[in-house]
């Protein structure tokens, strides 16, 4: 018997009250649940990785529906960083935390003993699984309800603010005033499976490195380093 269809967590009928979506298929949320670790001590061969690919396509979906809704004068190229600074790994952790979906997660003991239920980069990825489960399980305006309510509100001041306008472009602008020549991007890492990569990309000014990002490809890599370099650059002094 697979293992996955035998465990059992009494808070699960909670969760389902705090994600907003009470599942006709509970295995698609325990699935949802079960990091890759936890198949080296179990019988269980699926994780929630499949769910977490499905999840990212239909996230990106619904938010650039949204902004393409919200923002009738913005450019593509501001809709991107907009998309970008949304669903980056950092605000996703955020709403895996706010939704406590770390103390939920099936995963090894090791993985658990390393920090794994606070791992940002795990609890961004089970929010993906989570909205990939919803999809399967109650379509797309159930993913989309999900988003809605538990993601966007956390863009709003991206969306209110500067913040819309392509990171990259500020910072040369910023820069190009201070008498500098323009950013340098440097790939530093390459980490992840092929279907869930993770770049880390430095950014650097007159040879000073000035911030690192992190994104799902080198260019939302490169975007969210010069937004994390929009606040260092106090730490290049103007030229003569």
């Amino acid at each position: 018997m697979n293992q996955l269809k035998t465990m059992t967590n009494p808070n699960l009928n909670q969760l389902q009250s705090s994600l907003g979506h009470h599942y006709q298929d509970i295995q698609l949320l325990k699935t949802a649940l079960s990091h890759r670790s936890y198949l080296n001590e179990s019988n269980q061969s699926v994780s929630n990785e499949r769910l977490e690919f499905l999840g990212d396509a239909v996230l990106e979906l619904v938010i650039s529906e949204y902004l393409y809704l919200q923002k009738p004068d913005e450019p593509e190229g501001t809709l991107t960083a907009a998309r970008s600074a949304i669903v980056r790994t950092e605000s996703l952790a955020k709403v895996a935390t706010q939704l406590n979906l770390g103390e939920y997660l099936f995963m090894s003991k090791g993985e658990e003993k390393s920090g794994g239920r606070h791992n940002i980069s795990l609890l961004a990825n089970t929010t993906e699984a989570i909205i990939g489960s919803i999809y399967l399980d109650g379509g797309l305006q159930s993913a989309q309800d999900f988003i809605h309510r538990h993601i966007l509100p956390l863009a709003e001041n991206i969306l209110d603010s500067d913040n819309l306008k392509d990171p990259k472009s500020l910072l040369q602008e910023k820069v190009q005033e201070l008498g500098f020549t323009s950013p340098v991007y440097t790939t530093d890492s390459e980490t992840g499976p092929d279907h869930n990569k993770t770049f880390t990309v430095t950014v650097s000014v007159n040879h000073q490195p000035l911030a690192t990002g992190k994104g799902k490809n080198k260019q939302a890599a490169q975007q969210d380093a010069a937004r994390q370099a929009l606040n260092n650059t106090q730490r290049l002094a103007p030229k003569t």
